[in-house]
């Protein structure tokens, strides 16, 4: 039930963190991926070491990494997690969680995760009861979270009494029964493109485009988040897919071409997001060509219209969605490119959007359905855009 669930567990400063160990363990013995945060107080109680070696993923317990300050991005961690599980969760980690702190890499994690999030507190008795952090629990579970109460027993003050943060094997029932429901797109094979195509003028040089990947793979995110079994077919880019997500490198529009066509008839939704080369060196070097002081011409030719392709071979019981990044007369444009290529969706964005196109952690989209209604969304981060796409794939052909 937990196979390929990306979990992200917080482990505060308690004393039950080294009950974290084992729920971690069993976490990964179920199938999920794992990813651990610490706050500088949990590592009181014990080591990243541990616990980077049952989760087999490095520890994050702040903003940066390495002697160079490298930046451990917290979006990207929030945005990769079907859940974040914080276990043990201390009174004073309750209460910056309740109030909006962000001092730590787990805080900032917290306020950036659109994924549900679980808590499990931990703390002595007369700590659990206080009026402060009875409040603190009651405003996080009116925020959307889901607060495992703490179970009665001996603490190590040696009271008895409520507390103990839940055993980790109950732990994990609870999870697995949270992950126990059929997902929108449970079962759907899903291919994505994404990035940009790069075609050879000689050895070292080549014709590419200004796309960065982020779109495509967001999309590919939110599906595999949604249930589905994604394929993404991905041009050069310096992002990292997750784990789960079945990834097919290429770098020519010739070499996307032959990707897709070997798997386009098994999947039942396709969506083509990456900016494919339109046009290819005839005859590319394959030596380095030598400046020369006259002008000099390239010779091209036109790629494969992929998308064309697929929407001549497309069967009815497949979905198959477009994307157009346009300059002028967009909406147009779009129409045009969803009914000459048979497309059931198109999703557009323009140039002279500010922040929308290549390069951005944000778009402004329009999405035209196969009845040429359109639905015009408002400048967003490409994680939730991302969201919006899927979720009106979803509302039009698997609800």
């Amino acid at each position: 039930m937990l196979k390929g669930k990306k979990i992200v567990v917080g482990v505060t400063g308690s004393i039950a963190a080294y009950k974290t160990a084992v729920l971690v363990r069993l976490l990964v013995k179920e199938g999920a991926h794992v990813r651990v945060l610490m706050t500088d107080a949990a590592k009181e109680f014990i080591t990243p070491l541990t616990l980077a070696t049952l989760s087999k993923n490095p520890v994050v317990s702040s903003f940066t990494k390495g002697d160079m300050g490298e930046w451990n991005n917290h979006v990207e961690i929030a945005n990769w997690a079907d859940l974040l599980l914080i276990a043990p969760a201390s009174a004073d980690t309750l209460a910056r969680m309740a109030h909006g702190t962000c001092d730590n890499v787990l805080l900032a994690v917290y306020l950036s995760a659109s994924c549900p999030v679980v808590v499990a507190p931990a703390m002595d008795l007369e700590m659990y009861r206080h009026a402060t952090t009875v409040t603190n629990l009651k405003t996080l579970a009116e925020n959307g979270n889901t607060i495992l109460p703490a179970a009665k027993g001996e603490l190590a003050s040696g009271l008895l009494g409520e507390g103990r943060m839940q055993e980790p094997e109950e732990i994990v029932a609870f999870v697995k029964k949270k992950f126990d429901h059929k997902l929108p797109l449970t079962g759907v094979k899903a291919m994505v493109t994404a990035g940009p195509t790069q075609e050879p003028i000689d050895a070292v040089r080549y014709i590419s485009n200004r796309s960065s990947g982020k779109m495509g793979l967001a999309l590919a995110r939110e599906l595999s988040r949604q249930g589905a079994e994604v394929t993404l077919i991905s041009g050069p880019i310096a992002l990292e897919p997750d784990e789960g997500i079945r990834t097919i490198q290429i770098e020519t529009a010739a070499e996307m071409h032959t990707a897709c066509m070997k798997i386009f008839s098994g999947q039942k939704l396709v969506l083509m997001a990456a900016a494919v080369a339109d046009y290819t060196p005839i005859k590319p070097a394959t030596h380095k060509l030598k400046k020369k002081d006259n002008n000099t011409a390239i010779e091209l030719k036109p790629t494969t219209d992929i998308l064309a392709e697929m929407g001549s071979k497309k069967k009815k019981s497949q979905v198959l969605v477009g994307f157009a990044l346009e300059t002028n007369d967009e909406m147009a444009n779009a129409k045009s490119k969803r009914k000459n290529k048979n497309l059931d969706m198109i999703v557009l964005n323009s140039l002279n959007d500010q922040g929308a196109g290549f390069g951005h952690n944000t778009n402004k989209i329009s999405i035209i359905d196969h009845k040429n209604r359109i639905t015009t969304f408002e400048l967003k981060p490409k994680n939730q855009v991302a969201s919006d796409i899927v979720d009106k794939i979803i509302q039009e052909y698997f609800s």
